[in-house]
């Protein structure tokens, strides 16, 4: 039977450079890199800077913007409602979105704060 493991090993441990004493070693970035542990940090570590961190941000952005909001402030909703706030709780928030019409929205699903002209302001720019 064929093993795939066993071959591999053998070809990576034939492959070793002669070192100025005579030894072999495994030199350069090649050696320090080549083992399953390091490996699964640097993984770790790329996932860590291009998904985690950003996500982070994202929320500590949006949970200071829920902190933030006060009554009279025209609000979007994730299911696209414009509307002003007449009430607040803790959970929950009231919004007018015509006259006379008033809903109860959670708190988590406020999208952002609307713009005096009722279009969602830009995102802010990066440095």
């Amino acid at each position: 039977m064929f093993d795939l493991l066993t071959t591999g090993t053998a070809w990576a441990m034939g492959a070793g450079q002669k070192s100025a004493t005579g030894g072999e070693s495994a030199g350069g970035l090649g050696g320090l890199l080549s083992g399953p542990i390091p490996m699964l940090v640097l993984m770790f570590v790329i996932f860590y800077f291009l998904l985690i961190r950003p996500q982070q941000k994202k929320a500590k952005a949006h949970k200071a913007m829920l902190g933030n909001i006060k009554k009279g402030d025209k609000i979007l909703t994730n299911g696209g409602i414009f509307g002003r706030v007449t009430g607040m709780d803790e959970q929950t928030l009231t919004l007018e979105i015509a006259p006379q019409v008033r809903i109860k929205v959670s708190r988590g699903h406020v999208a952002g704060v609307v713009g005096a002209e009722g279009t969602p302001p830009a995102p802010p720019a990066k440095k």
